[in-house]
C-alpha cells in the first residue's frame, strides 16, 4: 500500500498517480463519490492527453452545483503585489477559509511614493492634493518618532525589556522593534503591501465574487486580476466570480452603516479601553455537556495541545470598542467564526511614548479629510486612515479558538497592545469562566 495523493490503492504502475490539474482532480474525486468503481478503474478512463475532455464528460454525468466540486480542488495560491493595506485587511475578512500570510510593516517602505494613486483608489480628484500632503506628512511622522524612540531606547535601555542572555544583534533588534511598534500608528492604512493565500477554487471564487460586488475600484481591479490569473487553473469553476446583487447589496448596506457611524463617531481623541465578552455553555437537552472543563483544558502541554468537549463547544464572542487598524489587522486574521468591524475612526490612539501635541495639525487635517469623505459617503474615506485610528471590533467563535488566540496575543514576543487587549478579553472570560483561570496561560508579552 501507498498514498498516491489521491487515495491508497495499490501499487501497480505510475499511471495510479497522473498529474492532474485542479478541475481534474475536482472532477475525478466527484465522480468517485458517485460510484463503486473505485479511483484506480475511474483514473484508468481519464485521458491525460485531452484532460478537458475527461473534465467536461465527468462533470456533465455527476452533474454537481460548482460549490460542492470547487472545494475539491487542493490549494491555489495567488500572490498580491503592492496592494493597499486596507485591500490586504478585505481580502483576510473574506477568504475565512484561506491561510494567508502578508508583510510585516517592519519590512515595507515607508515612503508617500510606496502608496497607489488617488486615481486607482477612488479619491475624488478635488480632494487628491490634500489627501497626498496628509499621508505625505503622515510618513514623516512616522520617521521623525521611529527616529527619536530608537534614540530613546538606546539612550534608556531600561526601556526595552531584553532577554538576560541577550546578544548585542538580539538586543539591537528589540530596541528598533520597540521603536517601529510606537510610531506605526502614524502609517496611512493606503501604504502598500503584499499578501499571499491558499485556498480553493470554491473559496476563490466566493473571495472574488465579493471583491467584484464591492464599490472600491482597487477591489474591483484585484478581482479582475485574479479571475484572469485563476482561470488559467480552473477556468469552469472560476466563471461563478463574477460579481452578484446580493452581495452588491449587502456590501452597499455595509458601507450605508460605516458612513453613518464614522461620521457620527469620527474623533482624533484616544478612546479608553472598553471590552465586551459573553460565553454561552447552552447544550440540548438530549445532548448535555457532561466533560468538567478542567478534563477540557489541562491536558494540553501549549496552545497547540487539543481541547476536550466542554471547550470546544462553548461559544464566545468579544470585542474591543477602540480596536486601533494596526492590531486590527492581524487580529482580523484569526480565522474561525465571524469577524466585524464598521471601520471607522472613532478615536485614535497614541502609545504614552508619544507625545500628541507635536502631531495635533497632522492629526486634526487627517480628521478633517475623513470628515469630508464621510460627508460625501466616498468609499475611498478608508485611505484617509492611519493604522492609529480606533474602531469597533466583534469576533464570535468558540472558546478553544479564543483560547488559543488569547494565549498567542499575550505570550511570548507578542505586541504590547494586542496583550493589553487580550488581556483585558480574558478577564471578561474569566468572570464568566473562573474554572478555566487555572489551565489558561495568560502570558506577559515578554520578548523573543
Amino acid at each position: 500500500m501507498r498514498i498516491t495523493g489521491l487515495a491508497i490503492v495499490p501499487p501497480p504502475t505510475a499511471a495510479d498517480c497522473p498529474k492532474v490539474t485542479p478541475e481534474l482532480l475536482a472532477s475525478v474525486l466527484a465522480r468517485y463519490s458517485r460510484s463503486n468503481e473505485g479511483l484506480a478503474a475511474i483514473l484508468s478512463k481519464v485521458d491525460l492527453a485531452n484532460p478537458d475532455a475527461s473534465i467536461d464528460r465527468i462533470l456533465k454525468f455527476v452533474d454537481y452545483g460548482h460549490a460542492s466540486i470547487g472545494g475539491l480542488t487542493g490549494g491555489l495560491a495567488v500572490a498580491l503585489d503592492d496592494v493597499s493595506m486596507w485591500l490586504a485587511y478585505k481580502i483576510f475578512e473574506i477568504a475565512t477559509m484561506a491561510d494567508g500570510q502578508e508583510s510585516s510593516t517592519r519590512y515595507i517602505t515607508m515612503d508617500a511614493a510606496n502608496v497607489p494613486t488617488a486615481e486607482e483608489l477612488g479619491i475624488p480628484a478635488d480632494l487628491a492634493s490634500r489627501w497626498r500632503d496628509v499621508l505625505a506628512r503622515s510618513f514623516a511622522a512616522y520617521h521623525a518618532e521611529y527616529a527619536r524612540l530608537d534614540a530613546l531606547a538606546t539612550a534608556e535601555p531600561h526601556r526595552v525589556r531584553l532577554p538576560a542572555d541577550a546578544k548585542p544583534a538580539v538586543a539591537t533588534r528589540l530596541r528598533k522593534n520597540y521603536a517601529l511598534d510606537r510610531a506605526r500608528y502614524f502609517i496611512p492604512f493606503a501604504t502598500r503591501t503584499n499578501l499571499g493565500l491558499v485556498q480553493s477554487s470554491r473559496m476563490w471564487a466566493t473571495t472574488v465574487k465579493q471583491l467584484a460586488s464591492l464599490p472600491h475600484p482597487e477591489a474591483r481591479a484585484a478581482a479582475i486580476l485574479i479571475r484572469d490569473e485563476l482561470l488559467k487553473q480552473s477556468p469552469r469553476l472560476m466563471r461563478h466570480s463574477l460579481a452578484d446583487k446580493s452581495y452588491e447589496e449587502q456590501a452597499g448596506q455595509e458601507l450605508a452603516t460605516s458612513i453613518a457611524l464614522g461620521r457620527a463617531r469620527l474623533s482624533a481623541a484616544p478612546l479608553t479601553d472598553d471590552v465586551w465578552v459573553r460565553v454561552d455553555r447552552a447544550t440540548p437537552p438530549w445532548l448535555a455537556e457532561t466533560q468538567p472543563l478542567s478534563e477540557a483544558l489541562r491536558h494540553r502541554a501549549n496552545r497547540y495541545g487539543q481541547h476536550g468537549t466542554a471547550s470546544r463547544r462553548m461559544r464566545v464572542a468579544f470585542a474591543w470598542n477602540n480596536m486601533a487598524l494596526a492590531e486590527l489587522r492581524d487580529l482580523n486574521r484569526h480565522r474561525t467564526g465571524h469577524r466585524h468591524t464598521p471601520l471607522i475612526q472613532a478615536g485614535f490612539y497614541l502609545p504614552p511614548e508619544i507625545d500628541r501635541a507635536p502631531h495635533a495639525a497632522l492629526l486634526a487635517d487627517q480628521l478633517e479629510l475623513t470628515r469630508e469623505l464621510l460627508v460625501r459617503s466616498s468609499p475611498a474615506y478608508v485611505y484617509s486612515l492611519l493604522l492609529g485610528a480606533q474602531t469597533p471590533f466583534e469576533h464570535s467563535t468558540h472558546a478553544d479558538k479564543f483560547i488559543y488566540e488569547a494565549e498567542l496575543r499575550t505570550g511570548m514576543g507578542a505586541h504590547f497592545r494586542y496583550a493589553e487587549h487580550l488581556s483585558a478579553a480574558l478577564d471578561g472570560f474569566f468572570a464568566q469562566v473562573p474554572e478555566a483561570r487555572e489551565w489558561v496561560v495568560r502570558g506577559t508579552a515578554e520578548p523573543e
